[in-house]
C-alpha cells in the first residue's frame, strides 16, 4: 500500500496566502472541566476523538493561512477522513515530523517588526489538541496575576486590575519590555518545566518536534534552537509557562505583577521602589531565564503618566470621581486613522457598503477598548463620523446638476439647492453647511445603515 502523503512529511505543494493579520494561533481556550491527567497516557487524550474534534473546531474557527504545504482550514477536513488513522500511527510512533512555520512579518504600531510562524493547518490542529490537555495541567499552576491566553481571563480584566492596585496606592509602574520574546525561549529551560508536570514522554518528544520544526523564509529552511514562534496554537500556553517562574518569584517576594503574555507591568508604591524593582526583574528574568530585557523601552512611570504609562492600549486617569481607564491616546489616533481610511471619499463603493465596513470595525473596538471613560470622545467621533459620511455622499453626486436634483428631492428649497448645489467649496466644507446637514440628516444616514458610535458605546455603559 502507498504511503500517504502526510502534511506533516510534505504533502500539498506551498501556496502563497496573505495572512490575517491578528491571527495568532488559538487565541483562546475554552472552559473545560478538570480530568485526572497524571500517568503516561496523556498523548492518548490529546489523540481522542473528542480532544481532536474539538481542536478541529477551534483551528477553523480561527480561520488563518496555509502554511508552507498550501492546505486551507477547508481542505483538512476531507483529508483527514481519509488519513486520520494513518496520521494518529505516525504520531503513535513517534515517526511524525511537524512541518517547518510559514514566515510572515507584521509591521508593529510602534514601528518595527512582529514575526509570525505560520504552521500547517493538520501541524495547528495537533497543536491545538495539545493545547488543550496541557492547559487542564498547567492552569492550576499559573499566577493570578498572569490574563494573557487564559479561559475566562482578558486584557479587560488585567487593566482593571492595574486600576485596583492604583487605587490602595500603587502608582508607580515598572514597565517590562522583553526583546523579542516569543523568539528567545530557551528550550532547554522550557521542556525542563513542561517535564516537571508531563510525564508521558511521547508528548514531550511531540513538542521538541514542534519547536525545532525550523521556519521557511525565502524558500529556505532555518533551523530553531530557540523561541516558539507566534502563529500556532500551543505557543501562548508554552509562553506563559516559561513566564511562571518569574510570576512566582515575584509573588513569593510580595510583588505585584500583572502580565499578559509578554506585557508585563509591576506596580510600587514609590519611584525608588519601582527602581529596586525594575533592576530585580532584570536580573532575574535575563539569569534565570536567558530573556533579554529591553533597557530602552523598560522604565519606571506614573500609571497616571498620559505620555509614558500604556498597557494592552489602555491608559488610567484621575479625577474628581476616582481612577478611571482611558483609551491611550495613540490607540485612539489608530483608530481614527482607521476610520478615516474605511470612510476614504476616493474608494468609489455604495455608501452602504462603507456603513456596514464602518459598523463592523466599530463592533471590534469598542468590543475591546468599550470598557474606557471616553463618552465625549465618543460624541465627538460620532459628529465626525457624520460629516465623513455626508462629505462621501456629497462627493459621489459628482455633478453640480446631479447635486441640485438631490438637494431638491430631499426637500431644500430651490434657491439654496441651485446655490450650494453649483458651489465650488471643498466637500469637507460642503458637508459641514447646515443645507447640506438638512438635506442628508442624521435619521437620513441612519436609514442608510449608518451605526452610531457613541450609541454603542452608551449601549455598554448602560449600568455604569
Amino acid at each position: 500500500m502507498k504511503k500517504a502523503e502526510y502534511p506533516g512529511n510534505g504533502g500539498c505543494l506551498q501556496r502563497n496566502s496573505a495572512e490575517h493579520e491578528e491571527y495568532a494561533g488559538a487565541r483562546s481556550i475554552d472552559r473545560q472541566e478538570p480530568e485526572e491527567t497524571d500517568g503516561a497516557d496523556l498523548l492518548e487524550r490529546i489523540l481522542s476523538r473528542e480532544n481532536l474534534n474539538r481542536a478541529f473546531k477551534r483551528v477553523k474557527a480561527n480561520k488563518g493561512a496555509p502554511g508552507i504545504d498550501g492546505m486551507t482550514v477547508e481542505d483538512a477536513l476531507p483529508w483527514l477522513r481519509e488519513h486520520r488513522e494513518e496520521l494518529l500511527d505516525q504520531i503513535r510512533s513517534g515517526k511524525y515530523k511537524p512541518q517547518p512555520v510559514r514566515r510572515k512579518e507584521i509591521p508593529k504600531p510602534d514601528g518595527g517588526i512582529r514575526k509570525l510562524g505560520i504552521p500547517t493547518v493538520i501541524d495547528r490542529i495537533i497543536q491545538q489538541a495539545i493545547a488543550q490537555q496541557l492547559t487542564l495541567i498547567f492552569e492550576p499552576l499559573f499566577s493570578d496575576g498572569s490574563y494573557g491566553y487564559r479561559p475566562g481571563r482578558s486584557a479587560q480584566m488585567a487593566i482593571q486590575k492595574v486600576k485596583e492596585y492604583a487605587e490602595q496606592g500603587y502608582t508607580t509602574a515598572v514597565l517590562i519590555d522583553l526583546s523579542k520574546y516569543f523568539d528567545t525561549l530557551n528550550h532547554d529551560l522550557l521542556m525542563n518545566m513542561v517535564r516537571e508536570e508531563v510525564h508521558d514522554k511521547r508528548v514531550i518528544e511531540l513538542i521538541k518536534k514542534f519547536l525545532k520544526s525550523g521556519v521557511m523564509e525565502d524558500g529556505l529552511h532555518i533551523k530553531t534552537e530557540e523561541g516558539s514562534p507566534q502563529g500556532g496554537p500551543l505557543s501562548p500556553l508554552l509562553a506563559n509557562i516559561y513566564l511562571n517562574k518569574y510570576d512566582h518569584e515575584m509573588e513569593s517576594r510580595g510583588v505585584h505583577v500583572i502580565r499578559y503574555a509578554d506585557d508585563i507591568v509591576v506596580l510600587a508604591k514609590t519611584s525608588r521602589a519601582g527602581a529596586r524593582l525594575l533592576e530585580s526583574s532584570r536580573k532575574y528574568l535575563e539569569g534565570k531565564l536567558k530573556l533579554k530585557m529591553n533597557v530602552e523601552k523598560s522604565r519606571v512611570v506614573s500609571v497616571y503618566s498620559k505620555r509614558n504609562f500604556k498597557f494592552l492600549g489602555f491608559a488610567l486617569g484621575k479625577g474628581k470621581d476616582g481612577v478611571y481607564i482611558r483609551t491611550h491616546a495613540k490607540s485612539l489616533k489608530k483608530a481614527k486613522q482607521k476610520l478615516k481610511e474605511l470612510t476614504s471619499r476616493s474608494q468609489g463603493r455604495n455608501v452602504r457598503v462603507v456603513m456596514y465596513k464602518v459598523k463592523e470595525f466599530i463592533l471590534g473596538w469598542l468590543g475591546y477598548f468599550g470598557i474606557a471613560s471616553m463618552r465625549n470622545t465618543m460624541k465627538e467621533w460620532d459628529g465626525w463620523l457624520r460629516r465623513r459620511f455626508r462629505m462621501y455622499i456629497w462627493k459621489q453626486w459628482k455633478l453640480p446638476k446631479t447635486r441640485v436634483k438631490n438637494l431638491l428631492k430631499l426637500g431644500i428649497p430651490k434657491w439654496a439647492a441651485y446655490q450650494y448645489g453649483n458651489s465650488r467649496k471643498g466637500y469637507w466644507r460642503m458637508a459641514g453647511t447646515t443645507t447640506v446637514n438638512r438635506a442628508i440628516s442624521n435619521e437620513r444616514l441612519a436609514q442608510a445603515g449608518y451605526y452610531s458610535i457613541l450609541d454603542r458605546y452608551e449601549s455598554l455603559h448602560l449600568y455604569d
